[in-house]
């Protein structure tokens, strides 16, 4: 658990009070938040129309849909999610805008005051602050992004939702969620609630059973892919169909085709709820406006990108499971690398499955460049270059993002511009994105 940090002196401060309360060892528990919420007027009990997302990868992506899809409408939208890239105010957009240094501080001493002192984990309190901060701005929706697992995430006080949904699964966080993909279902399937539609993306069998297994327990209905509701791409679209109808979408903004599962089961959670009206000309709609930095993002020129020759193409991406290295390594398959240079530049947490994440690359890409993260417990760029050759990468290292880059300009053929992929860390992404001046807004 890294602490968060703010150019605003005073608002870093208040940041470095809250994470100071961390516990040294931390029991995953409703129960703290719950009583810090009860002592705050229980904030989490006044707000507009909740969606709630779980998932492994991708939540983030469908929780960016949703957005756009109910801003289309013309809702103004609360959404929570995390973690942040660049400035820990991303974490918190109160009625369509990213919550300001001025409200922030305020929500934040708020908490702390009414908290006095107690320990409780950083994400507990912060959530505190969103919901907080929601609860006090009128908005005519709300979304939470699940921080870790589901059944004992701190967005899981929320009591009752008006839709749930689960993007894909994969392994990650095994030390708080389990070794197995059935143990990981079933922690996620934990948002379920009593009488709340769950919508559910496509999973092997085994898998669905186990989440229709917990939520049929909390009187849960869930809507599987592929059964009560599907999305299939043809003839340059995404054509979506449930009980209710079909409906022809464009293609979704955002790059790689992964995306389009993220699409659709936002598209379904918000046709399988009634208290927001969403018109299907908001939903084609949000599909074209849909944002979610650092998911395979096309840098724009900036003072990191311009170390390269002009026709290279620069892409960012968080991704750091082996879930998430084959939906990136699928996304690059349309592009002509036969015919230009791919290059990988990663950086890992020490956490993180590395030989899983790049195995899907292997063979694809022309050399891979190991990067440190700052501030960060991550893995030694060296292991990194060892765990690359072994999955038959070439491999170096290089010191920062911006060496490697300036690495790869040296060798640069201007018939042939490369194309990079910086990847492995949403902090990695942060660093990145601070860079190039390209800061989410």
């Amino acid at each position: 658990m890294e602490a968060a940090h703010s150019e605003n002196p005073v608002l870093d401060a208040l940041l470095s009070v809250a994470f100071k309360l961390h516990p040294q060892t931390v029991d995953l528990s409703l129960d703290r938040l719950e009583r810090l919420l009860s002592r705050l007027g229980n904030p989490h009990r006044k707000l507009p129309p909740v969606f709630h997302v779980a998932g492994t990868n991708g939540k983030g992506s469908t929780v960016a849909f949703l957005r756009a899809c109910l801003e289309a409408s013309g809702a103004r939208v609360h959404v929570y999610t995390s973690p942040h890239l660049v400035r820990f105010n991303e974490r918190i957009r109160v009625a369509g805008h990213l919550i300001d240094d001025d409200a922030l501080m305020l929500h934040i001493r708020d908490v702390l005051n009414v908290n006095a002192n107690m320990p409780i984990t950083f994400f507990e309190l912060t959530t505190a602050v969103a919901l907080l901060a929601f609860s006090r701005t009128p908005a005519d929706a709300c979304i939470l992004e699940v921080g870790l697992g589901g059944r004992l995430d701190a967005t899981n006080v929320i009591e009752n939702p008006v839709v749930t949904g689960i993007a894909q699964l994969g392994i990650d966080h095994q030390s708080w969620l389990g070794n197995s993909i059935l143990d990981i279902a079933r922690e996620k399937a934990g948002i379920a609630k009593k009488g709340v539609p769950m919508l559910l993306s496509r999973y092997p069998k085994t898998v669905t059973a186990r989440i229709a297994e917990v939520a049929g327990l909390v009187g849960a209905k869930t809507l599987v892919r592929g059964e009560d509701w599907d999305c299939a791409l043809y003839e340059g679209q995404l054509h979506y169909r449930d009980a209710a109808g079909k409906l022809s979408l464009p293609l979704p903004r955002l790059a790689g085709t992964h995306q389009y599962d993220n699409a659709a089961l936002a598209v379904a959670m918000l046709r399988h709820q009634s208290a927001v009206v969403v018109p299907d000309s908001a939903l084609r709609a949000g599909m074209g406006w849909a944002e979610w930095p650092a998911r395979l993002q096309k840098l724009d020129k900036g003072p990191l990108t311009e170390r390269l020759p002009g026709d290279a193409e620069v892409w960012l991406d968080g991704g750091h499971n082996p879930a998430a290295g084959r939906a990136i390594a699928d996304a690059f398959r349309g592009h002509a690398l036969a015919e230009r240079p791919f290059y990988i530049v990663l950086g890992m947490l020490s956490t993180k499955d590395a030989a899983g994440f790049l195995k899907p690359f292997a063979g694809r890409a022309t050399a891979v460049y190991a990067v440190p993260i700052a501030r960060h417990e991550h893995h030694d760029p060296a292991e990194l270059v060892r765990i690359a050759r072994e999955t038959g990468l070439p491999a170096s290292t290089s010191s920062s993002v911006a060496e490697a880059l300036s690495e790869i300009a040296r060798g640069s053929d201007r018939a042939r511009p490369p194309v990079v992929l910086i990847t492995g860390s949403l902090h990695l992404a942060g660093e990145v994105l601070a860079a190039n001046a390209q800061a989410p807004v």
